[in-house]
Formats: structure tokens, sequence, C-alpha cells
């Protein structure tokens, strides 16, 4: 089993900036998939962005060039820089760990409004 603990999320003003975090802990294999999902108000979950465990990067097109998903593999932690939030990436934001099995964390609300 692996858990997740995200924290980060909250209100924001269009244009602003926020830093979402997710720690795993459990049973962590060192080849491995981290990264983070989101799901809006009446909508399906989505991919926002994924990293592997070697650096590789993916991000959804909405995304691209305003977020930043890295990791920190010693600390079993992933981050995602957002920048230039608009009011369309108000979401729950769920974090995710991948080896063979998919791990959800339980979400953090992003909001942006002004």
């Amino acid at each position: 089993q692996v858990q997740l603990v995200e924290s980060g999320g909250g209100l924001v003003q269009p244009g602003g900036s926020l830093r979402l975090s997710c720690t795993a802990s459990g049973r962590i294999f060192s080849i491995n998939v981290m990264g983070w999902y989101r799901q809006a108000p009446g909508k399906e979950r989505e991919l926002v962005a994924t990293i592997t465990s070697g650096g590789s990067t993916d991000y959804a097109d909405s995304v691209k060039g305003r977020f930043t998903v890295s990791r920190d593999n010693a600390k079993i932690t992933v981050y995602l820089h957002m920048n230039s939030l608009k009011p369309e990436d108000t979401a729950v934001y769920y974090c995710a760990y991948s080896d063979s099995t998919y791990y959800w964390g339980k979400g953090t609300l992003v909001t942006v409004s002004s």
C-alpha cells in the first residue's frame, strides 16, 4: 500500500500562483510515476502533469507553459508549481502515484476567483 498526503491548495486570484505538494509513504518502488490530476465540478477527472522517477514529464495542453511538475526522490515528494492561474483551473487536485498499481490522494481544492 502507498499513502499520499497533499497540501497547498486554497483560494487565489486570477493570474496568481500556488504550489501543491504531495508526499508518498509506504511500499514505494524506485521506478514509479507521480503526478497530478484534477476534477472540476460536473467534469471528469483529467491529467494535469506527471513526472517519472527518471524525471520525464508530461503535461495537459491546457497547462503547458503555466504549470511545472517536479519531484524530490529522496523525500518521495512531487510538486506542482502553478502560475498564471485562471478561473478554469478551479478544481480538486489529486496526487497520484503509480508503479504497477495506481494510488490516489484525497485531493486538495484550488479555487481561482476574484
